[in-house]
């Protein structure tokens, strides 16, 4: 999710730490243990089938037909794929266009295909006969690939089922149409290594997904598109990165923009954090407030304006902004355009303002480099920003941890933290990908109800603000997977094991935000656990908002 109040352009986007700029957009996969490339099978009568995983290609289409030349393409791996200005990925190599069919996704029809071919029959029975063969063919008659599939995931929960239930609940799923499902059983597949299962329900899922239809065929197509490259690299390394397309610096913020308004999400962070700061900073005459991720640097204009009312005048202010290159593509410069603006905001409001700018990724931030000076009060600033820093799993650094332990070095006054309420840090990569479905379900539904499904920049929106952050989670692992969320309870462990104890919220605040949601879907529920804020969706909690402070010296 990338957007900015007013645009954190960073907020939630993906980003490598200590990478180039221009390497910051390749979703790079890691290596894994490539198909032996000669592979025998020895049957009774000592005849031998060669396999060759150089000849395997993978043959997939387009995830949308063209609408501008009523046709649909078909590519063939390996190649590197990217999604094109209207959504569909493009490969760079190996395309050939042909005749259009006659069905094409309605929203009348849930999940109807936009080619209207299929890989397999109507006859359950007819179909495993014709995979067994294919089966036999490239594997040899002693294979058992078919006949050892009866592990499947139901609904996220896992079951042991016999063959024949497991794979009637696999055809039931497919004709029924039922997409979540059918992505369900592909991921346990490509976890499960099971490449011919794998592939088959790639192929039918291609046929379900639409970047133009109903909210889960959109998620889909980009979950297809995560499965598709990790499934390629695990198997022969055919995928090295998965990259989409960088529009220019003015159309990606407005993208971010967009979100931004139709998606009360990030209003709802920024104003419960400003919120604990304002109330931290009642009494305070000079106050210091270090942003680790300040884009755009838009969530302090409301802020600005609250201290310009305070009873007895307003504080000296001075914003530390911590930024990286993925941001300044995004503002079209550096951080000396955040500065610029505040500082006429601040002027206009007759606020006392300075600005301090450290252009560099979180995990290069250093003491030295917050310009922290004696008699300011301390406010810090993690919005959006601590699941990209890589943690104990992924690095001895520990930058996640790392940060908050020089935060406490400081004693500050506040320190705010907005994230995610997602799983996906540690997770293996089958649950992983059940709780990036769930997770992402409920935001492309949210969005789905604000943003008419017609809307000319909606695909865009979602493909640079959405998409790619989807794809990074499941196609990614290593220090490749920037995209590393945690619920609140394990944020809750760090800063209490940092040396914090919660703040808590104020009650002003909480009535603010809920009148807020006025202007919203009455989907849209605000609860309040434990001294935190959740903003849901329906039954799904999206975003957690918390407050911390030092705990008291035992001396």
């Amino acid at each position: 999710m990338q957007a900015s109040k007013h645009h954190r352009s960073s907020g939630m986007s993906n980003r490598l730490c200590h990478q180039p700029a221009q390497e910051v957009e390749a979703y790079c996969l890691p290596r894994f243990q490539t198909l032996d490339p000669q592979v025998h099978y020895n049957n009774e009568s000592s005849q031998s089938t060669v396999f060759s995983a150089q000849n395997f290609h993978i043959k997939y289409c387009t995830l949308e037909s063209s609408a501008a030349n009523g046709s649909y393409t078909v590519y063939n791996s390996p190649s590197t794929v990217n999604f094109s200005p209207n959504g569909s990925p493009m490969s760079q190599q190996d395309s050939h266009s042909y005749p259009p069919p006659d069905q094409y996704h309605s929203p009348d029809q849930n999940y109807s295909s936009p080619i209207s071919g299929s890989c397999i029959t109507d006859d359950a029975t007819d179909f495993k006969y014709k995979l067994k063969q294919l089966e036999t063919v490239m594997l040899g008659p002693d294979s058992n690939i078919l006949d050892n599939y009866c592990s499947t995931f139901q609904n996220g929960t896992s079951n042991t089922l016999p063959e024949t239930d497991s794979w009637g609940q696999i055809m039931d799923s497919i004709s029924k149409r039922d997409l979540k499902q059918v992505l369900i059983f592909c991921a346990k597949a490509v976890a499960d290594n099971d490449l011919l299962l794998a592939q088959w329900m790639m192929d039918e899922l291609r046929q379900m997904v639409s970047v133009s239809g109903e909210p889960i065929q959109r998620l889909g197509a980009y979950l297809l598109e995560g499965l598709v490259a990790r499934r390629a690299s695990s198997g022969s390394n055919i995928y090295k990165a998965l990259r989409c397309k960088e529009p220019a610096s003015s159309e990606l913020l407005s993208y971010m923009h967009i979100l931004y308004e139709v998606c009360p999400y990030f209003k709802f962070g920024y104003m419960s954090a400003n919120g604990a700061i304002a109330e931290a900073m009642k009494d305070e005459n000079r106050v210091h407030i270090i942003d680790f991720q300040i884009g755009q640097g838009s969530q302090w204009l409301t802020l600005i304006q609250a201290f310009a009312a305070r009873p007895g005048g307003p504080p000296h202010i001075r914003i530390t902004g911590i930024d990286d290159s993925m941001s300044a593509y995004a503002r079209g410069g550096g951080l000396n355009i955040v500065g610029k603006r505040l500082s006429k905001l601040a002027e206009l409001f007759k606020v006392p303002f300075e600005f301090h700018a450290a252009a560099m990724s979180g995990c290069e931030v250093q003491l030295k480099h917050l310009g922290v000076r004696p008699g300011e009060a301390l406010a810090m600033n993690f919005a959006f920003m601590l699941h990209h820093m890589p943690d104990e799993s992924v690095s001895t650094q520990n930058h996640r941890d790392r940060l908050l332990r020089l935060v406490k070095s400081l004693s500050p006054k506040v320190v705010t933290l907005v994230e995610q309420e997602s799983n996906t840090n540690t997770a293996a990569f089958f649950p992983r990908f059940v709780e990036t479905l769930n997770y992402y379900t409920a935001m492309f539904e949210s969005i789905d109800v604000t943003l008419r499904r017609d809307h000319k920049e909606r695909i865009n929106v979602e493909q640079h603000c959405l998409a790619r952050e989807v794809v990074n989670i499941i196609a990614c692992e290593g220090v490749e997977r920037v995209e590393r969320h945690e619920l609140l309870g394990k944020w809750r462990l760090r800063f209490a094991m940092a040396g914090f104890t919660p703040y808590p919220l104020s009650s002003l605040v909480n009535a603010t935000i809920k009148t807020l949601l006025d202007n919203y879907s009455d989907k849209y529920r605000l609860q309040e656990r434990d001294g935190a804020l959740y903003l849901g969706w329906k039954n799904r909690d999206l975003v957690a908002s918390c407050a911390w402070k030092c705990k008291p010296s035992t001396n």
